[in-house]
């Protein structure tokens, strides 16, 4: 009977039912022939909505959407390009870091590559580098920043790891601090291939301008703040997490609609309605996994999954070169909000048995998702850009093979060298 439902739950879910409504069933079956009382999910429900941390989602998302309406792009874009467009590779420095703090800000890849795209690309190739060259790199660089604050992913990570209550402290503030060496990490071997590659091309370099920079500087003057609310504010103690998000949405909001006047008030309902309803899907679908976490716990299917592991990997090494393929594998499949608060109750008891610190996880985990969204044949961003440039999507998977191989070998870096996740949080 188990088995013939699981079966009907994995054709429901392979024909496009909505994730939530496949993991609610599971449940909600496996509290069922367990004997346990249903009422169990409600609990649940209510013991998300009791969470103090969880007031940061909402409140991200919010700025972020507000930030991809206005200009924000476009400042940052010439401000970097003031400061680093006279270093070898410069522009492709530039689109390194503003695509990085722009994903990590809106917490969507896709939205990185639409907004960002439209200025990098054609910057790009009017500098002279190679249309396939700048194809990888503004697809690449979409997933960019998913590990520096306030990642939405990264905040997501925390809150389903504190509800496993695993006796390890996992906060927010650890994640984020985790996520920055990592990040720049994998910035600066990109930068690094960039330069090589393009080494017998004669990019010609933008001269620094105290001029052009005091005019850029000017010009973003009320956003250059913004990443000091966040870093300084929860790293000094000065914040919590949630009230860093606060001041963040409400410093955005005043300075998009009533300096820049980018957004007009009549679009903030729109902005407001498009941004909620991307955290309701994301608290319906953790609010259901949460109980389908305590449905695995009461069963001890992780200790079951390690003890099956232990039977095939002996090692954490063996351990972790597995679980880095198997998450390339499904970055490249599920979204990272539903790959979260599906495989995290799972992985990170399992992981724990093998000595795997859980924040060093965290890391792991986002930064395959990363790669993931433009890995061949199915990766999320692959397709966007697909669209949004107009080109055969064969074209961009060879366009976004050298830098998803660059990122592989950061991603190895960060697994096997866990003081780069926890040097500053040991």
């Amino acid at each position: 009977m188990i088995v013939l439902l699981i079966a009907i739950l994995i054709l429901f879910a392979l024909l496009g039912a909505p994730l939530f409504s496949v993991i609610i069933a599971a449940a909600m079956a496996g509290f069922y022939f367990g004997d346990i009382n249903l009422s169990v999910m409600a609990i649940e429900l209510f013991r998300i909505a009791d969470t103090p941390i969880l007031l940061a989602l909402p409140l991200f998302t919010f700025a972020g959407y507000i930030l991809a309406e206005s200009n924000t792009s476009k400042r940052l874009v010439r401000l970097t390009q003031t400061f680093f467009g006279w270093m070898p590779g410069g522009l492709a420095i530039v689109a390194f870091i503003v695509c990085a703090i722009f994903t990590a800000f809106t917490g969507a890849s896709g939205v990185t590559i639409v907004a960002m795209g439209a200025l990098l690309y054609p910057a790009l190739k009017q500098a002279g580098y190679k249309d396939k060259f700048s194809l990888g790199l503004v697809t690449t660089s979409g997933s960019l920043g998913l590990l520096l604050p306030p990642s939405l992913p990264l905040i997501l990570y925390g809150v389903i790891a504190q509800q496993m209550s695993s006796g390890e402290e996992i906060s927010i503030e650890k994640l984020f601090i985790a996520g920055i060496l990592p990040a720049i990490l994998m910035i600066l071997l990109l930068s690094s291939w960039s330069i090589w590659a393009n080494r017998k091309n004669k990019i010609p370099l933008i001269s620094f301008s105290l001029q052009k920079a005091m005019s850029a500087v000017r010009e973003a003057i009320w956003e250059i703040p913004l990443p000091f609310f966040v870093f300084t504010g929860i790293y000094s103690g000065f914040f919590a997490v949630s009230e860093a998000a606060a001041v963040t949405a409400m410093y955005v909001l005043i300075v998009e609609v009533f300096i820049y006047k980018e957004i007009k008030l009549s679009q903030l309902v729109s902005i407001i309605r498009e941004s909620m309803v991307m955290v309701g899907g994301i608290l319906l679908i953790l609010g259901v996994s949460l109980g389908f976490t305590n449905y695995l716990i009461d069963a001890e299917v992780p200790m079951k999954l390690f003890e099956l592991c232990q039977t095939f990997v002996s090692s954490k090494l063996v351990f972790l070169i597995l679980l880095n393929i198997f998450l390339l594998i499904l970055g490249a499949m599920l979204d990272i909000f539903s790959a979260i608060v599906i495989m995290v109750p799972l992985m990170l008891p399992v992981a724990l048995e093998y000595g795997v610190d859980p924040i060093h996880l965290g890391i792991i985990f986002l930064a395959n998702m990363q790669i993931g969204y433009f890995t061949p044949p199915v990766g999320m961003n692959l397709f966007i850009a697909g669209y949004r440039f107009n080109k055969p999507i064969v074209e961009i998977y060879k366009a976004t093979i050298p830098f998803m191989l660059v990122l592989l070998l950061a991603v190895l870096i960060i697994t096997y060298l866990p003081w780069l996740s926890l040097v500053f949080i040991s």
